[in-house]
């Protein structure tokens, strides 16, 4: 099962809809996947003790764990990605061991398109997850309204999920 994760809390997210390209993808190849988005299932702050029983926290948790991959949507804020996504990944912490990550970033420039290496070197560092190489970064005009906006952006769409699969299906056989 792949993992498709939102983090954006905005309505009108650019991220989500990377995410949900990703979704729509993986359904296409008849993939197995499960969609978490924090903004319909929220979580609580990390507060180091009552957050981690939290239903939602626990839910998302039991995805992490059963995921042969996850595939990461973020917006990018102040050239990092949102807190949303760290306090997921704190919340969840040592479920995440050993994962096959794909990010995506939407931002509103090109300046911040290192801004995925924060979140990539934690998860690599505390939880010895495989990183794909591969990253998808998007601006504004790779959108149009809640849509792509060009072949090329869903083409590299295509190609994460493609290279994250590839990686997932190695890694369990």
């Amino acid at each position: 099962m792949i993992l498709v994760l939102s983090a954006s809390l905005n309505p009108g997210s650019r991220s989500r809809i990377l995410a949900a390209a990703c979704r729509d993808y993986l359904i296409s190849l008849d993939r197995e996947v499960q969609w978490f988005d924090l903004a319909q299932t929220p979580l609580p702050f990390c507060d180091g003790a009552a957050a981690y029983a939290a239903d939602n926290v626990v839910q998302l948790g039991k995805l992490i764990e059963s995921a042969d991959a996850i595939l990461i949507a973020s917006p990018v804020y102040n050239f990092d990605v949102n807190a949303a996504i760290k306090n997921a990944v704190e919340l969840t912490g040592k479920k995440w061991t050993g994962k096959i990550v794909g990010l995506m970033l939407a931002a509103g420039g090109s300046g911040s398109y290192m801004s995925a290496m924060g979140l990539a070197n934690s998860l690599m560092l505390d939880f010895r997850c495989l990183i794909v190489p591969r990253f998808l970064y998007a601006t504004g005009e790779s959108f149009e309204g809640n849509q792509l906006a060009d072949e090329n952006i869903q083409s590299r769409v295509e190609l994460l999920v493609n290279e994250t699969l590839h990686l997932a299906d190695a890694l369990t056989r």
